[in-house]
């Protein structure tokens, strides 16, 4: 393998480093700091060498996919945790519940009634996350900044889910920074102390801004075919 395309181990090394930094530089422990990493659309013999370089906590897109590789992996690896970062239809909830561990994008009342249905049915108790769609567009999941707080109530009195925190992808053509600015401000006033955002191009902005959890894909396996 040549020096410009280092194996996903030394990736992942550097990506730590870099995440301690922002940490440290912003006055907060690297330790609060979650890297999930995004294997998806990858195989499982890109992942092994990340798992056994220590990595733990790992992001995939979609059910179906995460199907084909997670349940062997856990099996052998029982000590990881799957993170859905991709949109889930209701239908899929029940499935969603069996393999993962957290849900970064509960974004409608039908998900969240899903949710905890099969949660209460399956004695399982998810970290969960709401979507916001902080730039507003159109072709994105993720309820609006003007409507996530009652939609956090909703989920809280109506539904009896204990949310964690809060998830955003900023639109690709702006400064992610103000969006940023914003999830935090809207976790602060509900009381919610986890924040997901900040990917490979821009995830010592998301630390600068609060960032928990930080959700990496390329940096570590790679550009995607």
């Amino acid at each position: 393998m040549s020096a410009d395309h280092p194996p996903s181990a030394a990736r992942l090394e550097i990506v730590r480093a870099e995440i301690r930094k922002a940490a440290l530089g912003n006055g907060r422990d690297p330790a609060s700091i979650t890297l999930v990493a995004i294997s998806k659309t990858f195989g499982v013999e890109n992942i092994l060498p990340v798992i056994e370089a220590g990595q733990r906590v790992f992001g995939e897109n979609r059910v179906q996919e995460a199907k084909t590789k997670w349940p062997a992996l856990k099996e052998r690896f029982p000590d990881t945790a799957l993170h859905l970062v991709g949109p889930l239809q209701s239908n899929k909830a029940r499935e969603a519940v069996a393999l993962f561990d957290a849900i970064h994008t509960v974004d409608r009342p039908k998900i969240a009634a899903a949710l905890a249905e099969e949660m209460a049915r399956a004695g399982r108790k998810l970290k969960l996350f709401i979507e916001v769609n902080t730039g507003a567009e159109s072709q994105k999941a993720g309820v609006l900044p003007s409507t996530a707080d009652a939609f956090i109530a909703e989920c809280r009195n109506t539904y009896k889910l204990s949310i964690a925190g809060l998830m955003c992808i900023p639109p690709l053509d702006e400064a992610p920074a103000p969006h940023f600015a914003l999830l935090a401000k809207i976790a602060k006033r509900n009381g919610l102390n986890a924040l997901s955002m900040g990917m490979s191009a821009d995830f010592a902005s998301a630390i600068a801004f609060g960032a928990t959890h930080v959700r990496i894909g390329t940096a570590i396996f790679g550009a995607r075919t």
